[in-house]
């Protein structure tokens, strides 16, 4: 055979699945593992306060369904830790020259593309458990009511630092419209 031929399609490493939302070729920044702290403290608070109102049920009326109910919430808190662990992990985010990439999901997985041009305004916020270790979140919001966009778990210099690039692309962008 000659030369001649066209190339064939790239090997199938090379490309990507169209059902694969996370695409390989981008260079994701990952938040800390600390958010997996401040989930599973979320966790336990609500598990104690469900795990009381059951043993009070159960040692007032002595019925057996209140018995079955703590065993079930304690199986869903077991389950729900290994679940935080996994998808805190499954967090990310990248920047591109044209917008941002928002990844998170275990089961679902979700990716979101904001453009730059699209931002109105950035927030950090973070909660009490959030500061305690030393985090925040950095939510985006657009003009489309769907736009859910946010990195939770980031350190605060590194959500501000995040946050006036976001509002400073945004304006430039912006501007072009």
């Amino acid at each position: 055979m000659n030369g001649d031929q066209p190339a064939g399609p790239p090997p199938a490493a090379a490309q990507s699945s169209p059902l694969e939302p996370w695409p390989a070729t981008v260079q994701w920044q990952s938040i800390s593992p600390d958010l997996i702290w401040v989930e599973l403290l979320r966790l336990s608070a609500m598990v104690a306060v469900v795990s009381a109102a059951l043993g009070v049920g159960w040692a007032v009326t002595s019925r057996w369904p209140f018995g079955v109910a703590l065993g079930v919430l304690l199986l869903f808190a077991v389950w729900r830790a290994v679940t935080i662990v996994r998808a805190v992990h499954a967090w990310g985010y990248a920047e591109r020259e044209n917008d941002l990439l928002v990844r998170h999901g275990l089961l679902v997985r979700r990716l979101s593309i904001v453009p730059y041009s699209r931002m109105q305004f950035v927030d950090v916020s973070a909660g009490p458990l959030e500061r305690a270790f030393d985090l925040a979140t950095v939510q985006l919001h657009t003009a489309a009511a769907a736009s859910d966009a946010r990195v939770p778990g980031l350190r605060p210099a590194e959500a501000s630092r995040l946050r006036d690039r976001l509002t400073a692309l945004g304006e430039d962008r912006a501007e072009g419209l």
